[in-house]
């Protein structure tokens, strides 16, 4: 490596986080520069900001450290380096670009799964929505998970992120994509999730939780690339779109609902997961189902996550916009075991209105 470009954030070197790998590479003598000018929930135009200025310095090899925003731009570099093209073109032929140089990320929340996935996923203004660019050369060179990254993350920001990779998780569980391969690492990552967030989040000395946290938000990312997110990711898309929710916030929001709605066509799937993660005195099938969405509701709630759009502001007047914009996310929706029409959808977004 001749230069290093470094995607971050004001965050995470406000937070000292950037600090433990400049310290290595101080050490190695490369030549680096620092990319940090980013939004948290970036538009197309902001992250292609980031690629320009890392064209401009001729990096030959990227390193992230940073959430899902932070990875997700520094993976569209990673494939845009070479072109004359940019994001915004990859909004509608994401499988043109190519691996032009290869990256390390270095996550420092434990939840979006960007470290493994070949997703970016950027907010497009003019249609109030968030679009997800998949293409399989965005997918992360290196890794490197240390729970040192995420031992001084606000129990707001961990209960976030940590419920994002558990709607991963068990939406590819429960996806039509679903397979012998990703259900290795969906319900893994399920099982240590439900088992661990809550201590995650609540204590900062349990690093073994922590540890566990980023593992698993891991095989979550390895899960989407081989199934695919549902309706949860889906219909939470227009919530950052438009009224910049968080996307783990918009995901905890809707993952009870949906999870309600989506339970008869995946009832033997929720069962099995009962078994797997929970282990506890249900009896029947639907016993079981029922006390898996139960368990997710529950950790919502102990994390104190918000479960209405009131209280960021979403009038009951903009619900046929949110329901249009939903609609749209068919990449997604095609995935849910059961089919959601516009009615669907607009009763799901009613019941967190």
């Amino acid at each position: 490596v001749k230069h290093l470009a470094v995607f971050t954030d004001k965050g995470i070197e406000g937070a000292g986080l950037l600090e433990l790998p400049m310290e290595k590479v101080r050490e190695s003598g490369v030549a680096y520069t620092i990319l940090d000018d980013l939004p948290a929930e970036p538009s197309y135009a902001e992250a292609q900001k980031l690629v320009d200025q890392c064209k401009a310095c001729g990096a030959d090899f990227i390193m992230a450290v940073g959430g899902g925003s932070v990875q997700d731009t520094a993976k569209l570099a990673s494939i845009l380096m070479t072109d004359e093209y940019g994001v915004k073109e990859l909004l509608d032929e994401p499988g043109r670009a190519r691996k032009c140089v290869k990256s390390l990320m270095i996550p420092t929340t434990a939840g979006t799964g960007s470290e493994a996935t070949p997703n970016a996923i950027v907010a497009v203004p003019e249609r109030q929505l968030k679009v997800g660019i998949v293409n399989t050369n965005m997918i992360a060179d290196y890794v490197i998970l240390d729970a040192v990254m995420i031992k001084k993350l606000p129990r707001k920001i961990a209960a976030a992120t940590g419920v994002d990779a558990l709607a991963h998780a068990i939406e590819c569980y429960t996806s039509n994509k679903a397979n012998p391969f990703s259900d290795i690492f969906a319900l893994t990552a399920l099982d240590m999730i439900l088992n661990n967030i809550e201590r995650a989040c609540d204590d900062p000395e349990a690093m073994d939780a922590k540890n566990q946290m980023q593992i698993a938000s891991f095989y979550a990312g390895v899960a989407i690339t081989a199934s695919g997110t549902t309706a949860v990711h889906a219909l939470s898309y227009p919530l950052g779109g438009k009224y910049h929710i968080a996307h783990g916030v918009s995901n905890a929001i809707l993952l009870a609902p949906v999870m309600r709605f989506n339970e008869p066509a995946c009832r033997e799937r929720l069962a099995a997961a009962y078994d797997r993660c929970i282990r506890g005195g249900a009896g029947t099938v639907e016993e079981k189902s029922a006390a898996v969405i139960a368990k997710l509701e529950g950790i919502v709630k102990h994390l104190d996550i918000p479960t209405s759009l009131t209280e960021f502001g979403v009038p009951k007047e903009d619900l046929e916009a949110l329901v249009a914009s939903g609609m749209e996310v068919t990449r997604l929706l095609v995935n849910n075991m059961r089919t959601v029409t516009p009615d669907d959808a607009r009763s799901i977004y009613q019941q967190v209105l």
